[in-house]
């Protein structure tokens, strides 16, 4: 395709109450629950769900956007643009992705702008982190008057060579930094730009002190022709020509991200330092949260209800439910002490000791009564990692006591690893053919119920593999109610969502 002029957002026109453009990364498989998610939580706008990325408009504070739960990291979008051209010449090339990227100087500063209105971090120094400020910047104004261009250059090559190898939920963080701390609550960062209604100019030395690390990822057709290595030091080497700011591959004031495949081509910058799946609450991390509080957001969860998984290993389940739906009460259980210990001490760092109550059981025989929660949800943990072999005769029995534990009208989210769903799809060929399953980056597979759609939406499909199963097994009152494939980083797994229809046996 023809080179297509870029789209220059008018950012100096956005305020605090106006809506923002930004995009939010998700694990494979996750998109639609973050789409769905930005709009009931931020009453988005403009949703728009691509493989591992959901765009979105909303009016909305950092501390509103800081509490998505099925996103990974969160970006303010600069710009969004369709693949660029792909021809043979890498010079040629180089050049159509820095006239995409880069812009005049006023730009850069008017971005900055906006990102610094974000965060309300506008005059709020002390009179300690003011000096900080001064000293950090008569320094950087030394080495920047002592500084040849070459230099310059050598500090753009080190940093993009580097940080240009950077993934997907990967971070090249300072280790000084503190956790959870965002990029402008650095105080050398207070005084880089003149404050609200100062009506100054910043000069050019208080530019020089300003500094930034490209970030660049491509996959596709661009990367048969270009690395991301040389796509980020050509940008690292424009900005700083341009803007006259300063390389910094430990501590930058900002990160750029560029990210080119054959779907788009974006320009952001990482609103938070940590990404939003980093939970302060978690103490020792078990499954994905974000996995996790999509199982948890499947459960229909609500004010009073009584929710159960009985094989809770850390407790993350059980930790996300808890954190989005704090008017419910939970019960975690498990046959480990060890893990008991480890979900203990997340619950006490979470602050939930109200809220989560542990006991040591067996998921096959639980020391409850029947019919006394409204949802179960767990992580069934099969496979080498926890030495069971005979995974497909263990379900049963396991299914067959969460069935008893949950009431009629209530649901059972279970997540299964692939090998176990062969094993489970294995045993329902007597059931006729299989049916599709749509998945967020358009592939088809076997799978019976119901699927997300990449918009968030449901869509009923054929249910009878499943319900033939859980037939066959003397599951009836169980009715298959959705079937979700995620990403868990190098395996895949599915969520499988039941609804208990009558009481068992009937």
């Amino acid at each position: 395709p023809g080179a297509v002029p870029p789209h220059r957002p008018g950012l100096v026109k956005m305020s605090s109450a106006e809506p923002g453009r930004f995009f939010c990364t998700a694990g494979r498989g996750l998109e639609p629950f973050l789409a769905r998610e930005v709009r009931a939580r931020l009453g988005a706008t403009e949703v728009d769900c691509v493989s591992g990325k959901v765009f979105f408009r909303a009016a909305a504070a950092p501390d509103e956007l800081r509490k998505l739960r099925s996103g990974e990291r969160l970006f303010l979008l600069l710009k969004k643009h369709s693949p660029l051209p792909v021809s043979g010449s890498k010079g040629k090339m180089l050049h159509e992705i820095k006239r995409f990227v880069i812009e005049e100087p006023k730009y850069w500063l008017d971005v900055i702008s906006v990102w610094r209105k974000l965060h309300g971090h506008e005059g709020k120094t002390d009179d300690v982190s003011q000096e900080n400020t001064l000293v950090l910047k008569r320094k950087s104004e030394e080495e920047t008057n002592t500084a040849s261009k070459r230099q310059k250059m050598e500090r753009v090559r080190a940093i993009v060579s580097e940080e240009c190898q950077v993934e997907a939920g990967e971070r090249c963080v300072a280790p000084e930094r503190m956790r959870g701390q965002e990029y402008w609550t650095e105080s050398k960062t207070s005084s880089e730009f003149p404050s609200k209604g100062s009506g100054e100019n910043p000069t050019a030395n208080e530019k020089l002190s300003f500094s930034f690390r490209v970030s660049c990822r491509c996959s596709g057709a661009i990367a048969k022709i270009l690395t991301s290595q040389e796509i980020g030091r050509v940008i690292g080497i424009a900005l700083v020509k341009q803007c006259g700011w300063r390389a910094d591959l430990r501590d930058p004031d900002v990160e750029i991200f560029v990210h080119l495949n054959d779907i788009h081509s974006v320009v952001g910058i990482p609103l938070f330092r940590l990404p939003l799946a980093n939970r302060e609450y978690i103490r020792t991390a078990g499954l994905r949260s974000t996995v996790a509080w999509a199982m948890a957001s499947l459960a229909e969860i609500s004010a009073g209800a009584l929710v159960l998984d009985p094989m809770c290993g850390l407790g993350t389940i059980l930790l996300e439910a808890a954190k989005e739906w704090p008017e419910a009460c939970y019960w975690g259980a498990d046959i480990s002490d060890s893990q008991l210990e480890g979900a203990d001490g997340n619950i006490r760092t979470a602050g939930l000791m109200d809220k989560i109550e542990l006991l040591r059981a067996s998921v096959k025989a639980l020391p409850l009564p029947s019919e006394s929660f409204d949802s179960v949800i767990s992580d069934i943990p099969f496979g080498k990692k926890f030495k069971i072999t005979n995974d497909a005769q263990l379900l049963p029995d396991i299914l067959q006591e969460m069935e008893r534990v949950v009431r009629v009208g209530g649901t059972i989210v279970l997540l299964l690893s692939q090998d176990l769903r062969k094993r489970m799809d294995g045993l329902t060929k007597c059931a006729g053919s299989d049916s599709p399953e749509a998945t967020a980056d358009g592939n088809s597979e076997a799978a019976p119920a119901k699927v997300l759609s990449v918009d968030g939406n449901s869509s009923s499909l054929a249910g009878g593999v499943g319900k033939s199963f859980l037939s066959s097994r003397h599951f009836g009152s169980l009715v298959p109610d959705g079937v979700y494939a995620v990403s868990l980083g190098k395996t895949d797994a599915f969520i499988h969502k039941y609804r208990k229809v009558s009481a068992a046996g009937n």
